[in-house]
């Protein structure tokens, strides 16, 4: 379910965006687009979730909130006045999302604990066990679900380049060269790296260019499933980073 350039979708992995996937959530029940939507919901359900704690709400409630919304998904009339074309992917679900927290009242009868389908998995104890450790600050619940929505889709990222080093003659490298993706350089440099790998300081440089060339490929086809159109893929690669350094 990955972005619209099948070039960076295996053979018999479901291509498309997130947008489409959710668009169609009530229109189809084959296994590959299900298992598309269950992988949007698992990716974006805790900023939501981080959302609503910092909106003040009790993390049961939080929790049922965001199971709720995401069993809405599925609804074939939930989506009848979105528009991909005008706007973000991250901003519509947090408009609609804000659209359930401001009518809850008039449908607490459907927030039932572990009623539904539920396509996320949300433990509540794991939810509220990371929402417990992030750092204190004083982000707005807007700034803090961006933060979050740009951390997961770096994420999913490193989880697909991962996948890719996943061949036994591909780990080692992945694991010495991994740290490497933020820019930093730790003590030893590359030298270090390269005694491990059996490899010249050269061909480990070599290596990592080619490992954050690959690692900013994915990041931005996370990005062009988020976007209404791939022209705006930077505009959007600027404003997360943004929201990182919040």
């Amino acid at each position: 379910m990955k972005a619209g350039d099948d070039s960076l979708n295996p053979p018999g992995v479901f291509a498309t965006t997130h947008w489409s996937v959710v668009f169609k959530a009530g229109e189809t029940q084959s296994p590959q687009h299900t298992e598309a939507l269950r992988s949007v919901c698992e990716n974006y359900w805790y900023p939501l979730y981080a959302y609503a704690r910092r909106r003040g709400r009790s993390p049961e409630d939080a929790q049922d909130l965001t199971q709720e919304f995401f069993r809405r998904l599925l609804q074939n009339n939930f989506l009848d006045r979105a528009d991909q074309s005008q706007g973000r992917f991250r901003t519509f679900l947090l408009s609609a999302f804000e659209h359930l927290l401001s009518n809850e009242q008039a449908h607490a009868n459907r927030l039932k604990r572990g009623g539904g389908r539920a396509l996320a998995s949300l433990n509540e104890e794991t939810a509220e066990g990371r929402y417990r450790i992030e750092p204190a600050d004083q982000l707005t619940p807007e700034r803090a679900y961006e933060r979050h929505w740009a951390l997961g889709l770096l994420d999913a990222a490193r989880h697909r380049l991962r996948e890719e080093y996943a061949a036994p003659e591909k780990q080692a490298i992945y694991q010495q060269l991994e740290r490497y993706l933020s820019g930093s350089r730790d003590e030893g440099g590359y030298a270090q790296a390269a005694e491990k790998l059996g490899m010249s300081e050269a061909a480990v440089k070599v290596g990592v260019h080619r490992l954050r060339r690959r690692y900013g490929e994915l990041l931005r086809a996370e990005i062009r499933q988020t976007v209404g159109s791939p022209a705006e893929v930077e505009e959007e690669l600027r404003h997360l980073f943004s929201a990182l350094r919040s």
